[in-house]
């Protein structure tokens, strides 16, 4: 942990709250004696204290270990310009994320700030050979009030979840600087619908009251209920996973009765903007008609209790008003990903019915620009654990000719989801590595883009161990399976229905295989059938094939069920192995790795 100096946040601090539960973490702060009331308030004084107060509530999702600017297009945010036309404005990084909400906090004596999940997990190599030990130091020092557990906390289980929350070195891999211990999150991870199998009792707390001068504000934070269908079985074992729109009813009635009349929801699931802007307008032309997908139906089932949502998971911007049951309308928003954004919303609190004026809830989203000051303490923090990691991050891997993009490609058929795809069969083809003859990749897995631009001293052009990791972050095992032609075709059209209707999964695919997505139809029929192909020869539904993908896709992750149905399966190296083996043999100095041609799926829109 750092010695970095921790500014005092006893007046911040929040408090725990739910009586009776196993708190993780020691989090009780005690209140300054003699605080008074500065400011930010409406109404007459008269010696006495305003009746409205201001609460500013400061919040961003998604921020998977990013604590240095994202590399290429996963980097940049669009602008629309009053013009029409969009800017690609560079984003991001916890030095500039700092600066951010520090500078936003500055004249505002009531302010919490909070997230909405997947602060780590699938992160660069720079927290993730750390096990996101330096993510956590850096939230600590962002002075993270709360946030909600993401799917992404559940990569490495319960154990290493409660590890991050509580402190402690890593059970395998010890401390990492001499003399010092790991001392865990000063802020509360909220997992209110989580709950231990065996026990039936919630995993961590459920929600944490924020408390300042007689002000107080409930935060009850969840998860998306299908987390275990995307998260490997082992990060979930043990673990029971509930519906997000009764549990945060249960818990908001229950803070209700305690007295706490104001409340936010922390909610790691979200929905689709009409436009990829940050600054697109999604209440035109009626409240909430901008905007789609699963938080929608969420935010009209959440009990009037709750005044405003925030939400992740998407990796999407925007700042909605969504109906509540009782028709009035509600904020609901999320700050894109990887700390490019942050959401500052005025939560005007009425200390006599200590609630929310629904009414005068403001909120927009700010970019954390790259032209600020950097936060001197995280420039530090990020110095001295990129001098652990340089021995391993700094070798190269490969070399590529330009950018290929992984993440920050909206199409179906991503550059470097074909490189991946060939790399996994390329590895696993041969006869006692599997006999693989074609290989897929779930979009999701794909963290990054492989950039051209020097990322430190290696020199344009060149793939590091770090940056290869950062594309591949998880370490996946890679299977090889007997399926059916019969299971491969039902496979690629569940990348278009059942749950991945609304919002489709594309694999990726080795070279080979080719078939047409007519995305003019619905459901299964997008994969027009007749026209999938592998090396030329139409699928045979009764042949059996040896299917390559990583353990996540093997085990029916992401909707996959047909993938999960194979059998004879034989386990060969990681994901991240075959693809730094693929970019060796493929690349030199001389004649480096080009974009490969996006031409497997053909897309009729």
């Amino acid at each position: 942990m750092s010695a970095t100096p921790q500014k005092n946040r006893a007046t911040r601090r929040v408090l725990a709250a739910a009586a009776g539960l196993a708190t993780v973490g020691a989090l009780v702060a005690a209140m300054p004696a003699g605080a008074h009331d500065r400011g930010n308030g409406h109404g007459h004084g008269n010696g006495h204290k305003p009746r409205t107060v201001d609460v500013q509530l400061l919040s961003f999702n998604d921020l998977h270990g990013n604590l240095e600017p994202p590399a290429g297009s996963a980097g940049n945010v669009s602008e629309t310009q009053p013009d029409g036309t969009v800017k690609a404005i560079p984003a991001g990084g916890v030095e500039y994320l700092a600066t951010s909400l520090r500078t936003a906090r500055k004249g505002n004596p009531y302010s919490v700030t909070a997230a909405g999940g997947d602060m780590v997990g699938a992160s660069p190599l720079l927290s993730g050979l750390f096990h996101d030990e330096p993510t956590i130091e850096a939230l600590n020092g962002l002075d993270l009030d709360v946030t909600a557990v993401g799917n992404h906390e559940f990569d490495e289980g319960a154990a290493e979840l409660a590890r991050l929350q509580n402190g402690g070195c890593h059970p395998v891999e010890g401390c990492y600087e001499k003399g010092k211990k790991f001392k865990g999150a000063d802020f509360p991870y909220l997992a209110a619908n989580v709950t231990k199998e065996k026990t039936g009792r919630p995993l961590l707390k459920p929600y944490t009251v924020w408390k300042k001068n007689g002000v107080k504000i409930g935060f009850i934070g969840v998860t998306l209920e299908g987390t275990p269908d995307i998260v490997t079985a082992n990060g979930v074992k043990g673990l029971k996973f509930h519906d997000e729109v009764e549990t945060i009813n249960k818990y908001a009635r229950e803070l209700d009765r305690k007295g706490v009349k104001s409340i936010v929801a922390l909610i790691h699931e979200g929905g689709a903007p009409a436009s990829t802007s940050y600054n697109y307008d999604c209440d035109s032309p009626g409240a909430g008609d901008g905007i789609s997908g699963p938080i929608v139906d969420i935010a009209k089932g959440i009990t009037p209790k709750v005044d405003a949502l925030v939400t992740g998971h998407t990796h999407q911007a925007y700042v909605c008003t969504v109906p509540d049951p009782s028709g009035k309308p509600r904020m609901v928003t999320s700050a894109s990903s990887f700390g490019k954004l942050y959401t500052d919303t005025t939560l005007t609190y009425d200390r006599r019915t200590k609630d929310i004026v629904r009414t005068s809830v403001k909120s927009a989203n700010h970019v954390v620009t790259r032209d600020q000051a950097k936060a001197t303490d995280m420039t530090r923090l990020i110095d001295r654990w990129n001098k652990l990691a340089a021995p391993i991050a700094s070798k190269p891997q490969g070399w590529i000719s330009a950018d290929i993009n992984g993440r920050g490609s909206t199409a179906p058929e991503k550059p470097l989801g074909n490189v991946i795809a060939d790399a996994q069969l390329e590895g696993l083809a041969p006869a006692d590595k599997g006999g693989a003859e074609v290989a897929f990749m779930n979009p999701g897995g794909i963290r990054a883009d492989l950039v051209h631009k020097a990322s430190g001293s290696e020199g344009d052009g060149v793939v590091t161990y770090g940056e290869a990791f950062t594309v591949q972050p998880f370490t996946n095992m890679m299977n090889v399976v007997d399926l059916t032609g019969a299971q491969l075709v039902t496979a690629l059209q569940q990348q278009v229905s059942g749950g991945n209707e609304a919002s489709p999964k594309i694999l990726q695919v080795s070279k080979g295989l080719t078939y047409t997505l007519d995305l003019t139809k619905s459901g299964a029929d997008r994969v027009v059938a007749g026209t999938i192909k592998l090396n030329g020869e139409a699928i045979d539904p009764a042949r059996t094939y040896r299917v390559a993908m990583n353990e996540f896709l093997a085990g029916g992750g992401d909707g996959f069920a047909a993938l999960g149905e194979g059998t004879n399966k034989l386990v060969g190296a990681s994901d991240l192995d075959l693809f730094n083996a693929y970019l060796a043999a493929h690349s030199t100095a001389a004649a480096p790795l080009a974009p490969p041609a996006t031409d497997r799926i053909t897309v009729i829109q």
